[in-house]
């Protein structure tokens, strides 16, 4: 499987990559942290690391770490736009529960 990105997602990754003049990719990744225990990290990649994964979505590459591939693989990254809200939304298989905040996760 992979970490794969919506259209709506891989143009927003291209203009941020676009504006910063620089990058291989983004990385998607976890940290542990929050009520759930779990919480997903976006960065950009300027080199990649050992062990790290890279799959390719919409043109995009997208970089992921051995750790944090076991709890996103399969997981797809859009990009919404709700009233004045907007962000990256994960879509992952992968999650059995999140905070109410929605700001962390579980598996």
């Amino acid at each position: 499987m992979a970490v794969t990105l919506t259209g709506a997602a891989a143009n927003r990754v291209e203009s941020f990559l676009a504006n910063r003049g620089k990058g291989l990719g983004l990385r998607v990744g976890i940290k542990t942290t929050g009520c759930s225990g779990l919480a997903y990290v976006l960065e950009f990649v300027d080199e990649l690391a050992e062990g790290d994964e890279v799959f390719e979505s919409q043109g995009v590459k997208v970089i992921v770490d051995a750790k944090s591939l076991v709890y996103i693989d399969g997981t797809e990254l859009d990009y919404t736009k709700e009233g004045l809200n907007e962000g990256f939304k994960f879509i992952n298989p992968n999650q059995a529960d999140e905070c109410g905040c929605g700001e962390s996760f579980t598996v």
